[in-house]
């Protein structure tokens, strides 16, 4: 199957995926569900490695200043930089294509391999809808708050690696984070998340809705894979793109 089929399929996919919920109850409850499987045990993941981050950035961005002219609270403005404008929301999100994506894809094509899907079809159920639609609301809904936490975090972290080993005083780190900051940073690391939680939600959703069923749990685990690859490709590609149109 060539690219062109891939579109078309995915596309048929989500067109399917948005159609009106016959139960809005049951919507309701699968969202809830999707977004403690999707964001809620994620959380120490992120917070683990957004803390840790934050600490790196401090030491490597110290490490690189060898000159007396550069003032210390430069430090400071370049964590918050970093973790606002590219760690927090793109990495964050490839780290979350990978753990997030594998699961859509091995649990929809689990229940693909075991004619579950098959069985909501026989009974009248737009399955797509049932499956997909949940997924890609919660994803929309949880991944911001997220990518917040994680902004918070990764700065916390580099305040705490950068006074405790005497790298910055806490005066100058705050005076660093608060340096010529603009809200537009945020916002436009939140509009790139949404469109990462999107295509993280969807994409293993296609890969583990149409895998092949003679193929077993082997092409139940490829298809997984298949769905991390594409993912973060997409990720990097909307990067860039939202980028170019945003900050130049």
């Amino acid at each position: 199957m060539n690219l062109f089929q891939h579109i078309g399929r995915f596309t048929l996919m989500i067109s399917l995926a948005f159609r009106k919920p016959e139960k809005w109850k049951v919507l309701r409850q699968n969202i809830i569900i999707e977004i403690n499987t999707i964001g809620i045990s994620s959380l120490s993941i992120v917070a683990l490695l957004s803390l840790f981050m934050g600490a790196v950035m401090v030491i490597q961005t110290a490490s690189n200043i060898d000159s007396v002219l550069i003032p210390a609270y430069t430090v400071g403005f370049a964590t918050r930089q970093s973790i606002i404008l590219e760690f927090s929301s793109t990495m964050i999100c490839l780290i979350l294509a990978g753990k997030v994506g594998s699961n859509i894809a091995s649990e929809i094509g689990t229940m693909k391999l075991t004619e579950q899907i098959d069985a909501l079809e026989v009974m009248g159920v737009n399955s797509i809808n049932h499956l997909v639609l949940p997924k890609i609301l919660a994803s929309l809904f949880i991944f911001p708050f997220i990518v917040l936490i994680s902004m918070g975090l990764g700065l916390i972290g580099g305040g705490l690696i950068g006074t405790q080993a005497g790298i910055i005083t806490l005066e100058k780190y705050i005076m660093g984070l608060q340096y010529y900051f603009e809200p537009f940073s945020i916002t436009y690391s939140l509009i790139k998340t949404l469109f990462f939680a999107f295509f993280i939600a969807t994409i293993p959703s296609y890969f583990g809705y149409y895998v092949n069923p003679s193929g077993g749990a082997l092409e139940v685990g490829r298809s997984g894979t298949k769905s991390v690859v594409a993912s973060s490709m997409i990720i990097l590609l909307i990067n860039l793109i939202i980028t170019y149109f945003l900050l130049l």
